[in-house]
């Protein structure tokens, strides 16, 4: 127990105090007892080809360090200023202690005879910081005991490398510098094995009094602590007096280039941040060290981005999804929306959280709900008419009728459901869903990956739905469609590290496929919506020689315009419209004329579905299941609108079918997920204007208005084309 004594005599308490130290000593836990502080690490985030996306910010930055990666000049720096007799101690520098003892009672000047060994001991497991009192000697004593003890178990480069990695550097913007290696990445934007002497001499000096010794905050006092290191260097032989000299006279040389708070896809960072903390809690999110590879492609932004930008100047925003079909890995993630925390931007995702009206985009899920009864869409007709008005349940009744228009205004004559679904035709649609009832609509949304609030009411097949949905919703849906009836969970993470391990990825984030539909089933709805873009209100979409298929969709006065639509590889949505709750109105901005579904939203989908696809777009799936049709004993279909529905100057009667037995009932999927989650939603299987759940509807947020409110009928404007 020499080296207590000797601690004894640095604080002048006396031998006669010997048996008081080694009892507060040896009182003291061992070594062994403690756990290792974990400092954490930043969580990193990278594209899918591993370029960095940026970090999960924390209040602590925090990049760890291999010891044989701390460049010579940084080690011979801090053991310079902070321990010179580090290589030739055990832990406890006898001589320092007795040299601190005298200067602390003999000038004001205060030291405080602590080697690396024992500060490393303090920052990594005790974290006892008493500074004052018997309770700080008693401190001092059992750190030396300990620092002893670690230098026992470990050599000195492990040491030094520990306490470069473990000890304060300063505190910037809010975020303090843990460990060289941020400093090096804070205040020079480099990685600490390229610091020059200038640059370790100045880290080097730091910890002692991390804010006084601030390069931003007091320039002056952090230069001459760096030269008070280049001085000690040269009286300890590292360098020689003429080049500390030369040193000295320059000036800090910082290079403050925000590198931990850079960012990629800034917007897809706070995406992934928001799944790790559902999964890890926000804590470990911060600062769990994880390296974490997403499922975006760069090269699929930048040709999202440079599609979107024929925007530029008109106003609207747009967005972009894409999801690679057979595994649900989301692909791209763009909006033109400016995205951030400084002031005029917005952390609002447009791509995952813009929940939007679909308008037409969304009578897919009315086709597929029909495809799924077995309803034959080459043989089933109707006859359009507008204005119409349905007053029979389930869409309608005598006293609340629902009552829309098609987009052109008038009708369009007999037409099958394959014709009605290339011309959007909303008269079709609305007698359709009036057949089929709007809960078999629910339903098969569910079925596709839709997760935004359903009430299962009429107007949903329009597109008319309560909260609305988002882009990335959208192309899960129709990616559903393309992949042969098999629902994909949407994932933007696939593979996860720490510490250069691989971390077995929790359920939310593996593939999931689920089996929704018959491939027979979904070949039929991939024709259609593939003869829309030939044929119909998509051709503005059209990649020649490239299998493709979409719908066009617009709510009423123009508010939001999609397209959305698939290859055989990929499934993307692109959404037109200007954020936030106002409802603005995109009339007169697509060269003096309005934009739908058909314009800006299916150009950007082409434009960009063409680079997507430059190496080759695929070929259909050959259904392996045959598409068993009924022949449709729905009442429109067979009788056609009564003549006070089939509107002003208009007859009612279609021909029909002719009167055939009822589709059999639909069969259950094997896992019906996703299903509806706490939201209180109710199918009430009518819309007929009784129930409660019609009175929630805004009808200024639909294609063409449901009903009207209990009691009160009324007409809207035309819908989606």
């Amino acid at each position: 127990m020499a080296f207590l004594l000797l601690i004894l005599l640095g604080v002048g308490t006396g031998l006669a105090a010997a048996g008081w130290v080694v009892r507060t000593a040896n009182d003291g836990p061992e070594l062994s007892t403690y756990t290792p502080r974990n400092p954490g690490g930043l969580t990193k985030v990278l594209a899918a080809d591993g370029t960095r996306l940026g970090f999960i910010q924390n209040d602590e930055l925090i990049e760890e360090v291999e010891a044989k990666d701390f460049p010579e000049v940084l080690n011979q720096a801090t053991v310079a200023i902070e321990d010179e007799r580090f290589y030739k101690h055990t832990g406890v520098d006898y001589e320092g202690i007795i040299r601190a003892a005298y200067t602390n009672a003999t000038s004001e000047n205060t030291q405080g005879g602590s080697t690396l060994t024992m500060q490393l001991v303090r920052n990594l497991y005790t974290q006892d910081v008493t500074r004052s009192g018997i309770e700080g000697y008693k401190r001092k004593i059992r750190e030396a005991r300990l620092a002893q003890q670690l230098e026992e178990e470990h050599s000195k480069a492990w040491v030094l490398g520990k306490y470069l990695n473990t000890v304060p550097y300063g505190t910037y913007g809010g975020q303090t510098a843990v460990g060289a290696g941020a400093a090096a990445r804070l205040y020079f934007n480099k990685h600490v094995k390229d610091l020059t002497l200038r640059e370790a001499a100045m880290i080097a000096g730091m910890p002692q009094a991390p804010s006084d010794y601030s390069p931003v905050n007091n320039p002056e006092g952090t230069t001459t602590r760096r030269n008070e290191v280049l001085g000690k260097m040269a009286e300890l032989g590292y360098i020689t007096r003429e080049k500390a000299e030369r040193e000295m006279k320059k000036d800090l040389g910082l290079d403050m280039d925000r590198y931990f708070q850079r960012a990629r896809e800034r917007y897809v960072l706070d995406f992934v941040k928001s799944e790790l903390i559902k999964e890890y809690g926000l804590d470990a999110t911060r600062r769990g060290g994880f390296t974490v590879t997403t499922t975006i492609n760069l090269k699929y932004q930048q040709y999202a981005r440079s599609a979107m930008s024929q925007l530029a100047g008109v106003g609207p925003s747009s967005a972009i999804v894409t999801i690679d079909p057979k595994n649900g890995d989301i692909l791209t993630m763009a909006s033109t929306q400016t995205y951030g925390r400084s002031k005029g931007k917005s952390t609002f995702n447009l791509a995952a959280q813009g929940k939007r009206q679909p308008g037409s985009a969304f009578k897919t899920m009315a086709l597929m709900a029909a495809l799924r009864e077995g309803v034959n869409p080459s043989s089933t007709t109707y006859t359009s008419r507008s204005p119409m008005r349905i007053t029979k349940p389930p869409c309608g009744s005598p006293q609340t009728p629902w009552e829309l228009k098609t987009y052109s205004g008038s009708g369009a004559g007999t037409m099958d459901l394959a014709e009605a679904t290339t011309r959007s035709d909303n008269s079709v649609y609305a007698q359709l869903v009036s057949d089929l009832g709007p809960d078999k609509v629910k339903e098969t949304a569910r079925l596709m990956g839709i997760k935004s609030k359903l009430l299962g009411v009429c107007a949903e097949s329009l597109g008319g739905l309560t909260d609305g949905v988002s882009p990335l919703e959208m192309a899960n849906a129709y990616a559903t469609i393309v992949n042969g009836g098999y629902r994909t969970r949407p994932r933007v993470i696939k593979k996860i590290e720490r510490n250069g391990e691989r971390i077995k990825l929790p359920k939310r984030w593996r593939i999931k496929r689920t089996k929704a539909f018959e491939d027979g089933v979904t070949d039929q709805a991939v024709k259609i919506l593939a003869s829309n873009i030939t044929g119909g209100t998509g051709g503005k979409a059209q990649i020649p020689g490239c299998n493709q298929g979409g719908k066009t969709g617009t709510t009423d006065k123009n508010i939001d315009a999609w397209f959305v639509g698939f290859t055989p590889r990929r499934a993307t949505a692109v959404w037109v419209g200007f954020p936030g709750s106002a409802k603005i109105s995109m009339n007169g901005m697509y060269f003096g004329s309005n934009i739908d579904g058909g314009t800006y939203p299916a150009q950007i989908w082409g434009d960009y579905m063409k680079k997507v696809v430059a190496n080759g777009c695929g070929e259909w799936r050959t259904p392996k299941e045959p598409f068993n049709s009924q022949p449709f004993q729905g009442r429109y279909a067979r009788e056609g609108l009564d003549d006070d529905e089939a509107g002003e100057g208009e007859q009612g009667t279609t021909p029909g079918t002719g009167t055939q037995p009822s589709p059999p009932a639909t069969q259950q999927p094997s896992d019906p997920e996703p299903r509806d989650g706490g939201d209180g939603e109710r199918g009430n299987g009518g819309g007929n204007g009784n129930g409660d759940n019609d009175a929630r509807f805004d009808p200024g947020a639909y294609e063409t208005q449901p009903q009207g409110p209990p009691g009160n009928g009324g007409t809207q404007a035309p819908g989606d084309g």
